[in-house]
């Protein structure tokens, strides 16, 4: 291999595209922040050496040879597997809206230091969630978590209109809660109560350990997950269909 055309990263494999017969296109978030993409060449074949190693989740220490217009995964030495997210479909379901939002809120050559350890972080909670509702919550709070550092925070605290300081709708449109009288123009938006905007609060403000040590019910959970889709959806402009199917779990 020539001298300067091959370079270790680390990341996480957080989508893969079938390429011909046997190999992978992986995209991946590297610890930089910044979005690569890379052939895996063979890693279909079974019994192949990347097989198992450049699988959906996956943390990885990598050498990338430089190829013609995509990478070249040369060298995969597993860091992580996250193995126990394997074979749930409801954790598989929740670590895939991590990966799709890690992947549209990551560019190439764009590093951000913040988003490898969150996504990290985000698909060990899926891990550690005790049930459904926490599940649901950990997704939550990555996505809120990642857009809010990008810019697309929700006001919560009173109606981004008027600053009236009891707000009862939310609107992704708008920008957040609502009062009575401001959300009557804007169509789609929710009421909400205050609990409700307590919680969403609580997911941008809070660690994933106080949030998997959190009571949280069956409906208050469902109810962030599907408020957080819709405010995805919009800000990134992107129809979100591992979000979609997870609603649907």
């Amino acid at each position: 291999m020539a001298r300067g055309r091959a370079r270790h990263t680390a990341g996480i494999v957080i989508d893969r595209t079938k390429l011909g017969e046997s190999d992978l296109i992986l995209t991946i978030l590297e610890a930089c922040g910044c979005q690569a993409r890379a052939v895996a060449k063979g890693a279909r074949k079974p019994g192949g050496k990347l097989a198992a190693r450049v699988q959906l989740f996956c943390e990885l220490d990598l050498l990338l040879a430089q190829g013609r217009s995509l990478d070249v995964v040369a060298e995969a030495q597993l860091e992580c597997p996250h193995a126990a997210l394997r074979g749930d479909l409801a954790r598989v379901s929740a670590a895939s809206v991590v990966c799709e939002v890690a992947r549209l809120t990551s560019f190439p050559e764009a590093p951000d230091p913040f988003l490898a350890p969150i996504c990290s972080r985000a698909l060990l909670a899926c891990e550690q969630a005790v049930d459904q509702p926490h599940l649901d919550v950990v997704v939550a709070a990555y996505v809120l978590k990642v857009l809010s550092h990008q810019g697309w925070r929700p006001v919560l605290s009173e109606c981004v209109a008027c600053a009236d300081p009891a707000p009862s709708r939310f609107s992704a449109l708008a920008g957040g809660a609502l009062c009575e009288s401001c959300a009557r123009g804007v169509e789609g938006a929710e009421p909400v109560d205050a609990a409700t905007l307590a919680w969403l609060a609580a997911l941008v403000g809070s660690t994933f350990d106080e949030l998997l040590a959190a009571r949280v019910e069956e409906h208050m959970a469902a109810e962030l997950l599907a408020l957080v889709h819709v405010w995805a959806a919009t800000h990134l402009d992107a129809r979100l269909r591992a979000f979609e199917f997870a609603l649907s779990v």
